[in-house]
């Protein structure tokens, strides 16, 4: 395989290999060159300085030693050999510094050894035997002044300490000299490095404009030109074979695409053409529904009249021929004037059912602390004589129409009382808490309760599930319910999860903050 055939990845993979490869080598030099220039370094610093100035030091303890035994042969006072004394201690100490500082200098350690011997052999051949002399004889001036063997031993001793500092300077400037170049060499390293990563990004970046900006630009080229319209064009890709394949995909989806152009532009007729039957019929639709409304409120409101000519005309008959015909005849109108009511009764439903949402006042500020109280008010005969009891806590102000709130409540409290249990006093509780940007209402009760499967149909509009000799009615009262909370922008359901009685609970929003400033009041009715 030629390079010319390479992938763009592999391409870009070689050249990082060569400058990992370049920098890998110049890393490893330079940490080599720096640790022996950080060796050097260190050994000046710490060992080959501190030994040329102990040199110094070793000269002034020797300096002390014979000036303190000139003192004591001129005084014969013992004190007068305390700096002699000390000077030694240091002298040693210096020495014994001087030999660990050059521990890995053989040629200056024998040189610290002989100023050693120097100085012990001044010691022994000048010092110690003026010391013992004057302590037997007594001080004495003339032998205070230097002889020509106390020089020559004295010059032997400083000779020695000078030279081992010429020795340690020497040897200093040297390891610096070294320290000097490997510095010299990090540099040229970090320039290399510098130079490598220059050059490395430069071809990088002439790899990209050549194998991938330019072949990218032209394909995007020959794009544009398909998308205007040309879809006849055939598009031909250069570069590396990753650009190559995209090219000849793009042209494989323009063919595909020229292809199915006009199926598309079919369907798309189809498409507008559908959806042009489908407005027509929503049209319609709104239309017949629109119609629908106008004729159950029509037809309820007209009936009305005729309804109660038939009913009073039944009621008449009843109470006038009442025991004047026979038992099957007095049946008879018994079940005219029922049917009449019932449909009287069926007809007002059905148009406060109509009613709800046609004609409307606009919504305002509502309490429902205060509609509650309102809609228990039409029940206090059924509570005196039932023993029910209402229980309402902290019910929020939303925003609707009061009306229609209050016969949504007067339905749910008017059931509750009505399903009443046989063997326990009706309780009403009605709480509510925020769920969101949603008020949550609840209605619970503790009468004979609705089964799970019925939970959806009791909302459906004249569904009852109880014979209406048992429970009078016509059921509408949940229908109209969830008609008034819809209306409302909320929803209303049974909660299953209650076993004993029946839960009701439906949401309201929750008004903006402008339009919700009603206080909330605590009230309790039983």
């Amino acid at each position: 395989m030629t390079p010319a055939s390479w992938s763009l990845w592999r391409r870009i993979i070689a050249l990082c290999a060569i400058v990992a490869g370049l920098l890998g080598l110049i890393a490893v030099t330079a940490t080599i060159t720096a640790t022996a220039n950080r060796t050097d370094t260190n050994k000046v610093m710490d060992r080959l300085t501190p030994a040329l100035v102990n040199t110094e030091r070793l000269y002034s303890q020797l300096l002390r030693q014979q000036t303190s035994t000139r003192t004591f042969v001129l005084t014969g006072r013992d004190s007068d050999l305390d700096t002699y004394r000390d000077a030694q201690e240091q002298e040693r100490a210096i020495l014994a510094d001087t030999e660990r500082l050059l521990s890995d200098e053989p040629a200056l350690l024998a040189g610290v050894r002989q100023v050693a011997e120097a100085t012990q052999r001044y010691r022994s051949e000048i010092t110690e035997p003026l010391i013992a002399e004057t302590r037997s004889s007594g001080p004495s001036p003339e032998r205070a002044a230097p002889n020509d063997q106390s020089r020559a031993v004295y010059t032997a001793a400083s000779d020695r300490i000078n030279s081992l500092s010429r020795a340690l300077t020497v040897r200093r400037d040297d390891v610096a000299k070294q320290v000097r170049s490997t510095s010299g060499t990090l540099i040229v390293l970090l320039i290399f490095a510098a130079v490598v990563v220059v050059v490395a990004g430069a071809a990088l970046a002439l790899l990209l404009r050549r194998l991938v900006t330019r072949p990218v630009t032209d394909l995007a080229s020959e794009v544009r030109r398909v998308a205007g319209g040309d879809y006849d064009h055939e598009i031909l890709g250069t570069g590396p074979p990753e650009l190559a394949a995209l090219a000849n995909d793009v042209d494989t989806m323009r063919r595909r695409i020229n292809a199915e152009l006009t199926d598309v532009q079919d369907a798309r007729r189809l498409v507008e053409e559908a959806n042009r039957m489908l407005e027509q019929q929503a049209a319609e639709l709104t239309r017949s529904n629109r119609d629908l409304e106008q004729f159950a409120y029509v037809a309820s409101h007209d009936l009305q009249e005729p309804l109660r000519k038939v009913a009073s005309f039944c009621q008449l008959l009843q109470r006038r021929y009442s025991g004047q015909l026979d038992e099957r005849a007095d049946q008879y109108i018994g079940f005219a004037v029922d049917g009449a009511q019932r449909m009287q009764r069926l007809i007002n439903d059905l148009l406060a059912f109509s009613r709800i949402g046609r004609l409307t006042a606009g919504f305002t500020d509502v309490d429902l602390n205060k509609v509650v109280v309102d809609a228990t008010a039409q029940f206090d005969a059924q509570r005196e004589a039932t023993g029910t009891e209402i229980v309402f806590t902290d019910l929020p102000a939303v925003r609707g129409e009061e009306p229609l709130l209050g016969a949504l409540f007067g339905n749910l409290i008017g059931n509750a009382i009505k399903f009443r249990h046989p063997d326990r006093a009706p309780r009403i509780a009605i709480d509510c808490r925020q769920v969101d940007d949603e008020y949550e209402i609840s209605v619970e009760d503790n009468g004979i309760g609705i089964e799970p499967e019925f939970a959806d149909k009791v909302f459906v509009i004249f569904q009852r599930l109880h014979a209406k000799e048992t429970y009078p009615g016509t059921g509408i009262g949940l229908a109209i319910a969830k008609k008034i909370v819809e209306y409302h922008g909320g929803r209303i359901w049974i909660d299953p999860s209650h076993r004993e009685g029946t839960l009701f609970r439906f949401t309201l929003p929750v008004p903006e903050p402008a339009a919700a400033d009603v206080s909330l009041t605590e009230e309790s009715v039983s």
